[in-house]
């Protein structure tokens, strides 16, 4: 399969007393080695749950499609994710060769138990280390990510640090174990532009330092213009639009990537107004059919709503799943 992070036809279910509710519809994607892959879409539109499904976290009634795959090659060996059963063998892709990162670090953090007493325990879980070699570790990983006085915040709570701090805290317990893959999950969207530019700028260095992937999700394509490599657009469970993610903000081919870009801010034209993709993104429970996007696109015509687009080749590596979308012509 050859990459880092193989997902094939991924498709989740939730079961529910008032049916089964699709939240991941026919996902295919790919992250390479030292590669950011940014996947990006309004609340509601499965970006979370995709996530979350990489790590198998999704709740019990979660049931997976018989044709969905997910592959993480690490060293060569490829791991099947959706064959992993136990705790044991689930260890392997919770917390070792796959991290996250998320948007609340109070989430993440045990508000009674110190930051260097929970970065230790995983260090030892994981990676097999001593308590002393895991508070060195912890405390090293701690000052990477540029917390002042580390070995006096490795004895702190969470509560005890600023937003920024814990954010910062959450990126160096989230790396420590050295993971081959590290989920994003909104992590900055809780901090003020400055602190967010400099974790935004951290992560880019530790990705390049240690030939990680990143899957980096959010809802703000500014955001996603200064951190990634590619970007995925999903809409309520599908990926509607995927490229490099230059070519895919200059160039967008899905009316839905059009709409979340000209819903920013234009710094050209601070007077402009703000123009919102129209509508609000449908409930899980009442799937539109033919494209899911076409109750809030003004180009939608009558095959719209009835058949399902397949995703094509808009130009070199730039596919999108739209009728009107033009086509590649290599």
């Amino acid at each position: 399969m050859g990459g880092l992070l193989t997902v094939r036809d991924l498709t989740l279910t939730f079961g529910t007393d008032e049916g089964p509710v699709t939240a991941v519809d026919g996902v295919t994607l790919d992250i390479e080695p030292g590669e950011v892959l940014g996947l990006v879409g309004e609340s509601g539109s499965g970006k979370s749950v995709t996530a979350k499904a990489l790590m198998r976290l999704n709740p019990a009634n979660a049931r997976y499609g018989a044709g969905s795959r997910m592959t993480l090659t690490d060293a060569g060996q490829e791991i099947d994710i959706l064959s992993l059963k136990g705790a044991k063998a689930l260890r392997q892709v919770r917390g070792d060769k796959i991290s996250m990162i998320f948007q609340e670090p109070m989430a993440s953090f045990a508000p009674a138990i110190t930051i260097g007493k929970q970065m230790v325990e995983q260090l030892q879980l994981h990676r097999g280390l001593s308590r002393g070699d895991a508070r060195m570790l912890s405390i090293e990983m701690l000052e990477r990510v540029g917390i002042s006085e580390p070995g006096a915040r490795f004895d702190q709570y969470a509560f005890e640090l600023s937003g920024g701090m814990r954010q910062r805290a959450m990126i160096a317990m989230a790396l420590s174990t050295r993971p081959r893959l590290l989920i994003a999950d909104e992590p900055t969207t809780a901090l003020d532009v400055t602190i967010q530019a400099q974790v935004l700028d951290l992560m880019k260095e530790l990705v390049g330092e240690f030939g990680m992937g990143i899957l980096f999700i959010t809802h703000d394509l500014g955001v996603i213009a200064q951190t990634a490599d590619r970007v995925a657009v999903m809409y309520l469970g599908r990926i509607v639009e995927e490229g490099p993610v230059r070519d895919v903000i200059r160039r967008p081919a899905h009316p839905y990537t059009r709409g979340l870009i000209d819903a920013l801010p234009k710094l050209t034209d601070l007077d402009a107004a703000l123009t919102p993709v129209p509508g609000d993104i449908p409930s899980p429970l009442e799937r539109p059919g033919g494209c899911v996007f076409h109750t809030r696109c003004a180009l939608a015509e009558a095959r719209c709503r009835i058949a399902p687009p397949e995703t094509r080749l808009v130009r070199p590596r730039h596919s999108a799943a739209c009728h009107l979308a033009p086509e590649s012509a290599s």
